[in-house]
């Protein structure tokens, strides 16, 4: 209520009666213009359907956002900063090249703003727009930022293009980012975003068998692991595997576990 609500807000509806109660209590103290417009939504549908918001939630957690006109903006968020990357896509434009770059940054230009306010990014904020060789454009399109940036409630600073062509903003922290609010850290992946490929768990999971056998006596190792990578070793690696097994002059069963993810494995010497 503090935050986000203005003046151009029209109704505040809330579907818990405790919350309502709540929020109307302190309309009345701290924003009597308001204490009107909030409403309680006794329906039985869910308010979050009636209004499309899941839809909208999950779409603000992707990293990539469509343009209308067919191009397209990548977002990153990092530790440090986030990074906005625009591409074209199939827009091609009426005119050339450049008329058509130029347009594609006016869309992405507002499309960034929004979804700075709807992710709640803050800190460093680097837009990669697309090249432009017009001056011109490049003012307007920072004019457009700018403008778009004004219904912020967080506090923005823009900066000009830089000579790499990047447009360095800043946006105030508040909360936590949308996409910190609502998920963790992928558990396969760590939180990277990425997992090593079948190839590269293979090649780790043979390193392993090497170090264990060495370390340890065993006449035979087994070794557990994700069933695509066993399967990729029984497929593509058996060569590599009877050349181990002679190399070590020790047996090595492989058995595929579902339970496993890509990265995991386990060397276990009999």
């Amino acid at each position: 209520m503090r935050d986000l609500v203005r003046e151009d807000v029209e109704k505040v509806r809330v579907d818990s009666r405790e919350t309502y109660d709540r929020m109307c209590a302190f309309a009345e103290q701290f924003m009597p213009d308001m204490a009107g417009r909030v409403e309680h939504y006794p329906g039985e549908r869910p308010i979050f359907d009636l209004f499309g918001i899941d839809d909208e939630i999950q779409r603000a957690l992707l990293k990539q956002v469509p343009l209308k006109s067919g191009g397209h903006l990548v977002i990153d968020q990092t530790e440090a900063m986030t990074t906005v990357d625009v591409n074209t896509g199939s827009f091609l434009g009426q005119r050339n090249l450049e008329e058509t770059v130029y347009r594609t940054n006016l869309e992405a230009a507002q499309a960034v703003a929004r979804q700075l306010r709807l992710r709640n990014l803050g800190g460093i904020v680097i837009i990669d727009f697309i090249d432009m060789t017009d001056e011109d454009h490049r003012r307007q399109v920072l004019r457009t930022l700018e403008k778009s940036l004004a219904r912020d409630h967080a506090k923005t600073t823009v900066y000009d293009f830089s000579p790499l062509g990047l447009v360095e903003m800043t946006r105030k922290r508040t909360t936590d980012s949308l996409a910190r609010q609502l998920c963790e850290p992928c558990p396969e992946c760590g939180g990277r975003g990425i997992v090593k490929t079948a190839e590269t768990v293979t090649y780790e999971i043979f390193r392993e068998i090497t170090r264990a056998v060495r370390q340890f006596d065993a006449s035979e190792a087994l070794v557990l692991a994700s069933s695509q990578v066993v399967a990729r070793i029984l497929e593509e690696e058996s060569a590599a595997v009877a050349e181990l097994e002679e190399f070590l002059a020790r047996s090595i069963r492989f058995q595929g576990d579902e339970g496993y993810d890509q990265e995991q494995f386990d060397v276990v010497l009999l």
